[in-house]
This record gives structure tokens, C-alpha cells and sequence, in this order.
């Protein structure tokens, strides 16, 4: 049997990167990957000479227009069109030339806004959705429910899974645009820096979120995709196909911020500041469809903090602003 010709579309971001380098470990693949200069995901030709043209065995869906809060709130627009767009081009696209195997990485944001928690995958399309970033959810949807179809109609093997918060290597350390736990490594490494006697952290520290390592994350959709089309279609339904990928566990934010200064090595006091909203009290994935299909999480956060942080002091100069 031949080697997979396998493509990775996003190839540069923190989860495409970290697909990458777990693909890299299997022996039988051959690793194919374009960056937006060489192949725009928004032309729908364009991707389909490339697909046509690439004879590819499976494909990963890492690709996407993401960003913080602000980013969706200034952005909604752009949000919905390009992911719509991404997933739209590279799926038919996929369906088209042959693929028969296609992961589509999606997001715990899917999910309703007051969903019970631990949140399952049932929960999707059962209530109303966060508004700031409602139409970066509906795109994801849209792309759990386009390789459903195309499942349905066709017979093909295109599965989704949703990830919860990630970090670790090539985030985003953007001073406005970042996510939780590089915006506080951001922040903690500055104060260490300037020599600050404090750390002020938003709201009262009581909310809690679940987090996972990128490694993690890309070794659990690795897994995915190759489990036996039986397996798969067993723990799940066509039209509820999806498969949550966390740790299954939460911690918060005063002891991700209190973890974070130990790993940092900042030894001022934190401070948190409660004039400032607190969000959601809870997030976290129900990972048993996952557990029960023989994955479970590796990298405690402690532990996944300290391979970020290297990473960042290595690469400070260049990661984004």
C-alpha cells in the first residue's frame, strides 16, 4: 500500500502547526502544504485545480479566520463570510476530486450560550449562541453540517471535532487580540521584565475554564481520523456527528493566574480587578464520546505552560505585537 498524500490547509497556525508535527510521526504520509500566498482558500477555483490536481488521500481543516473578542466584535462580517467561504471551497472542493477522508477542526463556541455544563455534544442547536461571537459559531456549524451532507449524500468519511480554549506553541500574543493564557503570559513576562511589584487580572478570579494544550489537541484529532469508519459511525449519528476534544477538566482563572507566575517566575502579588466582567461562570467540554473512543488528554497545564512560555522567550521578536 502506498503512502497517504495527506494536506494540511493552515498549516501556519497554532493548530495546523501542531497537526503538522504530529503528522510528521506517522510513517506511511506524505505531507503536503500551501501558504495563502500560494493557494487563496477564498478562490474557489484556485482550490479546486489544487485538490484536483494534488490526488490527496485525506485532508485536515485547520485553516480559519479566528481572533478575541474584539477581533469578532469589529469584524463580524469578514467572520462569517471567510470561514463560510474557507470550509465551502476546500469541502465540495475535497468531495470533487476524490477525497474520501476529511477532518474539520471546529470550536466549543458551537455551542448555546447557557448550555448545561459540562457541555456535550448533544447541546448543539439547542439554545442561542454568545452574540459577540455568533457569526465565527455559525460559520463552524455550517462546516459540522457540510461534511454531514456530504456524508449523507455521497458516502464520504468527512468528520468534525471541536476543540476547547488551546495555547502553546505559535499563539497569538497580540496585546489586544489574544486569548486568556497568552495575554496573561504576555503580561506576567512584562511585569518579570519591569521589575512590577503587581499583576492585575480581570474580574474576581472565581470563573472557571478548561484548557489544552495544542499537542494535545492535534495527537486526540489524529486519532480521530484514523479510527475505523465503524468505530466512528458506532459513537455517533449522521446528523450529530461531531466530537468534543478537551482535558474534561477546569480550573480558575486565580489558579491559572497563581500557575502562571510560578511559571514565569514573577514574584510581585496579583491583583484582581472585579470593577472588570467576570463573562461566562463556566466552560468546560463533556469529552466521554472521546475518552470512550481511547483518547484522554496528556499535558497537565502546568506542565504545557512551560513549554509555551520557552517557546515565546524564543521567539519574542517575531511573534506578532
Amino acid at each position: 500500500m502506498g503512502r497517504r498524500r495527506i494536506f494540511v490547509a493552515g498549516h501556519s497556525g497554532m493548530v495546523g502547526s501542531a497537526l503538522l508535527r504530529r503528522l510528521q510521526i506517522e510513517q506511511d504520509s506524505i505531507l503536503i502544504t500551501r501558504t495563502r500566498s500560494e493557494l487563496n482558500l477564498l478562490d474557489k477555483s484556485a482550490v479546486q485545480n489544487f485538490l484536483e490536481y494534488g490526488k490527496f488521500d485525506e485532508v485536515y481543516l485547520a485553516a480559519a479566520k479566528v481572533g478575541g473578542i474584539h477581533a469578532n466584535n469589529i469584524y463580524p462580517a469578514e467572520f462569517i463570510y471567510e470561514n463560510l467561504m474557507i470550509q465551502a471551497n476546500v469541502i465540495n472542493a475535497s468531495h470533487l476530486s476524490g477525497v474520501q477522508k476529511l477532518l474539520f477542526l471546529g470550536s466549543s463556541c458551537i455551542y448555546p450560550k447557557f448550555a448545561t455544563q459540562p457541555m456535550n455534544e448533544s447541546a448543539l442547536l439547542t439554545g442561542n449562541l454568545e452574540p459577540t461571537n455568533e457569526p465565527y459559531a455559525i460559520a463552524k456549524i455550517a462546516g459540522i453540517k457540510l461534511c454531514e451532507s456530504y456524508n449523507r449524500q455521497y458516502g464520504r468519511d468527512y468528520r468534525s471535532v471541536m476543540p476547547t480554549n488551546l495555547y502553546g506553541e505559535n499563539d497569538n500574543f497580540h496585546s489586544e487580540n489574544s486569548h486568556v493564557i497568552p495575554a496573561m503570559m504576555r503580561r506576567f513576562h512584562e511585569a518579570k521584565e519591569q521589575k512590577l511589584n503587581e499583576v492585575s487580572v480581570w474580574g474576581s478570579g472565581d470563573p472557571k475554564r478548561e484548557f489544552l494544550y495544542v499537542d494535545d489537541m492535534a495527537d486526540a484529532s489524529v486519532h480521530v481520523m484514523n479510527l475505523d469508519v465503524e468505530t466512528y459511525k458506532k459513537n455517533t449519528k449522521p446528523m450529530l456527528s461531531h466530537i468534543n476534544v478537551g482535558s474534561g477538566e477546569d480550573c480558575s482563572i486565580r489558579q491559572l493566574a497563581e500557575t502562571m507566575k510560578k511559571v514565569i517566575g514573577f514574584e510581585g502579588e496579583i491583583v484582581f480587578d472585579t470593577c472588570k466582567p467576570d463573562g461566562t461562570p463556566r466552560k468546560l467540554m463533556d469529552v466521554t464520546k472521546l475518552k470512550t473512543l481511547g483518547w484522554s488528554y496528556k499535558t497537565p497545564l502546568e506542565i504545557g505552560l512551560q513549554r509555551t512560555y520557552e517557546w515565546f522567550l524564543k521567539n519574542q521578536d517575531t511573534i506578532r505585537q
